[in-house]
């Protein structure tokens, strides 16, 4: 097997890892019952393709391929187990007896979706809060342990030990591989929507690395949202998947053809995707109607107000910080805050929104979120205050992780030379 044979599967199965290792792990998890178990098999169900694809081929059906694989790699590591540890032993007849089954790849309808499964157990009311969303987006979004630590502001050994943490109380506790019943879900349904908004967040603007987004985690996003409303379409849930398509619009218009970031106000709307900003408007007119609704839907009443005006100066800000004043007042965050302090600043001048932004510095909460910084920085230029703007770029820069966002501001800070 010659090295330019390798490369092109290669190249293959790393696409397939992006695209379709959540979908392949969540099925491993459903058959194998153990997380650690299925991620370990997974790995090496891949690493088995690299060995013998080139010589074989390329398999009609990949996933199921990999997944078929990645069980019978667990049950030989099973095997090997129960030499040393009995109890293994009902573990490895019970999977057997599921690949023995008549179809172990089908989903009993559009719900029963196994990565849908696997947040609801991720998000279970039994797991602390913070390990809920450290484990969702561990294990079903497949972000790293360090790129989750950034997004908490811990370190990567805290991270770690929370995850594992969530794991054992899963294992001990017998915690349900399943999406919970009507009756339960209402109660369920927080933690989860605040996962995916998580997820589409990550993809949305990724927190590190040479791209600004990353579209399989927001079209995972999305279709996640899409199964949530057809299984409880409540209010917040529809709100959100208008958030999402309304937000993932603007991406093909969001970085120029040589990789730069281009900002709201600069944007070619003609690129922003029509199909998705109608679906987007529609869904969050009709949560608005009902008057049950929350914060995510009133984060997409402002992005359909953006995502109907022709232009920066058409846009209604009074409009937007109308809806901010709303939003303020049902999930006062920090940064919402921010973005209100923006939206006015857009409305009343950047001395009106440079005051509020100084405010929220004040608290704190933000010291280390560089988009605070760079707000500020902005209205230092806008007001002519160059050494102020200059000073504030550079701590924006400082706490960037993400190289588009880098070259943006460090072409700012160029210009004010």
């Amino acid at each position: 097997m010659t090295e330019l044979s390798t490369e092109p599967i290669r190249e293959l199965l790393d696409s397939l890892y992006r695209v379709d290792s959540g979908r392949i792990l969540a099925t491993l998890i459903r058959l194998l019952g153990d997380f650690d178990l299925a991620e370990e098999a997974m790995h090496e169900a891949f690493a088995a393709a690299l060995g013998s694809w080139p010589a074989s081929g390329v398999p009609d059906k990949p996933r199921p391929w990999l997944i078929s694989t990645a069980r019978f790699k667990a049950i030989d590591s099973l095997r090997r187990r129960t030499r040393f540890d009995a109890s293994q032993d009902e573990l490895v007849r019970h999977i057997e007896a599921q690949m023995s089954s008549s179809d172990a790849f089908a989903e009993a309808d559009a719900v029963e979706d196994d990565r849908l499964r696997l947040i609801f157990t991720c998000c279970h009311p039994s797991l602390a809060p913070e390990a809920r969303i450290a484990l969702t987006l561990r294990e079903v979004c497949g972000l790293t342990t360090e790129e989750i630590a950034k997004a908490f502001l811990i370190t990567p050994a805290t991270l770690a030990q929370r995850i594992v943490r969530a794991k054992t109380k899963i294992r001990e506790a017998r915690i349900p591989y399943e999406v919970p019943t009507r009756e339960e879900l209402p109660q369920r349904l927080g933690a989860v929507l605040q996962v995916v908004y998580l997820v589409f967040n990550e993809g949305y603007s990724a927190a590190a690395g040479s791209e600004v987004s990353r579209a399989e985690l927001t079209g995972e996003a999305i279709r996640l949202g899409r199964l949530l409303a057809d299984l409880q379409p409540e209010p917040e849930v529809l709100g959100l998947l208008s958030l999402m398509l309304l937000q993932e619009s603007r991406r093909a218009a969001r970085i120029s053809p040589t990789g730069d970031l281009i900002l709201l106000e600069n944007q070619d709307r003609s690129l922003w995707n029509r199909e998705q900003i109608a679906e987007g408007v529609a869904l969050v007119d009709n949560v608005l109607r009902s008057r049950f609704f929350g914060p995510y839907t009133l984060q997409a009443a402002i992005a359909a107000v953006h995502a109907v005006a022709k232009s920066v100066a058409e846009t209604d800000w009074s409009q937007i910080v109308a809806l901010y004043n709303q939003l303020v007042r049902v999930h006062p965050s920090p940064i919402v805050r921010l973005n209100r302090a923006v939206a006015i600043a857009m409305r009343d001048g950047p001395d009106a929104g440079l005051t509020l932004i100084d405010g929220v510095l004040e608290h704190g909460d933000l010291a280390n979120y560089y988009l605070a910084h760079a707000a500020r920085a902005d209205m230092y230029r806008r007001l002519g205050r160059t050494d102020e703007a200059r000073s504030s770029y550079k701590k924006a820069l400082e706490l960037t992780q993400q190289e588009p966002e880098r070259q943006f501001l460090e072409e700012r800070i160029r210009q004010l030379r």
